[in-house]
């Protein structure tokens, strides 16, 4: 793993992730309405009042933050930042979006107050990830992918924003602080983001724009790799 790491700091490297942030600038100033990420204050909530608010949330994700069914995140131990405009994207949604329209969560999140939505976020993160085995350990395409990309084909490392152990990026400070970690997580959830991001959806964040552009150049196969490689390391509290 190291040695990939290292390779994040190459020409090559910095150069694909580089494209990959002049691509979401581009989308940026040509988007009509958009939630601004990238000066975020640090999300303070009351856990203790959170976890009197998280009933209906444990019919999908549980009392532990560990999800029911693969199609639905783990929530423990993630940033409470990113979990919080998580939910105001939800909460903002246009009702005729064709990304949020569908989703489960829209309907959950319309009466939650800017303060239940921080406890929510702050109960979540608080949480430690249940002590599961990993899955079988999955081919080595999606962690080089992960790790190192693929200049050939203009995919940029992915622990350029999620960390060399995809638990979140060391800084966790402004825009960084909404990077998820992703270590852990279900595939079949994982899968089903990146395939929505390829697809242009959501795009009412400036994370979604450079997640947008980072997608679009993988195709099913890297998907599919990179979300079994996740889904094999054992869960984390976010860094």
């Amino acid at each position: 793993m190291r040695k990939f790491s290292r390779m994040f700091g190459s020409s090559v490297g910095g150069a694909a992730v580089g494209a990959v942030l002049l691509m979401a600038a581009s989308a940026l100033a040509a988007a009509p309405r958009y939630a601004d990420l990238r000066h975020l204050e640090p999300v303070h909530g009351d856990a203790a009042a959170g976890a009197k608010k998280a009933t209906v949330c444990f019919a999908c994700h549980g009392a532990s933050g560990e999800s029911v069914a693969p199609t639905f995140p783990r929530l423990a131990g993630q940033r409470a930042e990113y979990l919080y405009h998580r939910l105001i994207s939800f909460k903002r949604a246009d009702p005729k979006d064709p990304y949020y329209s569908v989703s489960p969560m829209t309907p959950n999140v319309a009466s939650l107050s800017d303060t239940d939505m921080r406890d929510l976020a702050s109960y979540f993160s608080s949480q430690t990830p249940p002590a599961t085995a990993p899955a079988a350990a999955a081919p080595g395409k999606g962690e080089a992918l992960f790790l190192a990309g693929d200049p050939a084909r203009g995919i940029p490392p992915c622990q350029g924003c999620h960390g060399a152990e995809a638990g979140g990026p060391s800084i966790s400070t402004g825009q960084y602080a909404a990077y998820p970690s992703l270590r852990g997580q279900y595939a079949p959830y994982l899968i089903a983001r990146l395939t929505s991001f390829h697809k242009n959806l959501p795009h009412d964040t400036t994370n979604d724009f450079i997640m947008g552009g980072v997608a679009q150049t993988l195709d099913d196969e890297s998907i599919q790799a990179i979300a079994a490689w996740l889904s094999s390391l054992t869960p984390a509290r976010s860094l």
